[in-house]
């Protein structure tokens, strides 16, 4: 999840619209199949004849707008909702069924792998997932970082080693975790190395394994997005995601985010300009906008 295209400022209710090359119109009937697909599975053209587009307009228009295609979004919801239900400690079979997948298949095809691990072992906290982590002191102070063999799963920040071990068990109860010592394992090292240099205002590249609803990884994909040095609003970071009134949404993704940083939601504030929240402190919130704003 890369990307270094930045995101521009614009006035309520023009970016969405600039963002897809849509008509107001147009973005009425965007939004339309966005709520349909919330509420059901449509095929694209049973959605496209709910809303008067054609497949094709509203296949390249939806992806313009959403960042997703429809049967992307479609497949992330589900995703979302599977997950909620599985961390709820739903019976795994219930949930598939309730969360929209035709049979117990179906998940492995189109989501097992964006889930990070299967189903059944994310309800069971983890089990029998590999976990590898260290903690290694960088230039923002003590830092965990766990990874599983898809990409950086968390990256804690804290200045008690103890603390951060019991995050990441909390997290994954239940995966198998090895912790490895910093520099002595040829798979964590560099991730680990790679890791500390972006903690450290460097801009390595960091493969992630990112686990969220479809709404919070829409969210972390648009922080990814927001250059060094600058900030954006929860209200500018709802627009851009085809969300205009949820900011308090947006927050508790970011709220929500493990992995410090790398997924930078330190670069959300609120709308007059003030810092908000942070997850590890608004002290090491301040220190970073600091120090990207002087980079």
């Amino acid at each position: 999840m890369n990307a270094k295209t930045s995101l521009r400022k614009s006035s309520p209710g023009t970016a969405d619209q600039a963002a897809a090359g849509a008509s107001p119109a147009a973005a009425d009937k965007l939004e339309r199949a966005r709520q349909l697909l919330d509420g059901g599975e449509l095929s694209l053209t049973e959605l496209s004849a709910a809303v008067g587009l054609s497949p094709s307009h509203l296949q390249r228009r939806f992806s313009a707008r959403f960042g997703l295609s429809p049967a992307e979004y479609l497949a992330q919801r589900k995703l979302g909702s599977l997950r909620s239900a599985l961390r709820e400690g739903n019976d795994v079979s219930a949930a598939l069924y309730d969360a929209g997948y035709g049979s117990p298949s179906r998940v492995y095809e189109a989501g097992a792998a964006r889930l990070g691990m299967t189903p059944a072992r994310y309800r069971a906290g983890g089990a029998g997932e590999q976990i590898r982590w260290s903690v290694t002191r960088t230039a923002l102070g003590l830092a965990l970082v766990a990874t599983t063999a898809r990409g950086i799963c968390m990256v804690e920040l804290g200045d008690d080693a103890a603390a951060l071990e019991a995050r990441l068990r909390e997290e994954f109860p239940r995966a198998a975790l090895e912790r490895v010592d910093a520099g002595r394992d040829e798979f964590l090292a560099p991730r680990v190395q790679a890791v500390a240099d972006t903690l450290g205002g460097g801009a390595g590249e960091v493969a992630l394994d990112l686990i969220g609803t479809a709404f919070q990884k829409k969210v972390w994909d648009a922080l990814m997005k927001i250059p060094p040095g600058q900030t954006r609003s929860y209200e500018d970071v709802a627009r851009q995601i085809g969300s205009p009134r949820g900011a308090r949404a947006v927050a508790q993704a970011c709220a929500s985010n493990k992995v410090a940083v790398v997924v930078p939601c330190h670069r959300v504030v609120r709308g007059d300009g003030s810092l908000g929240g942070y997850r590890w402190g608004l002290p090491l919130k301040q220190t970073l906008l600091r120090r990207e704003r002087a980079a």
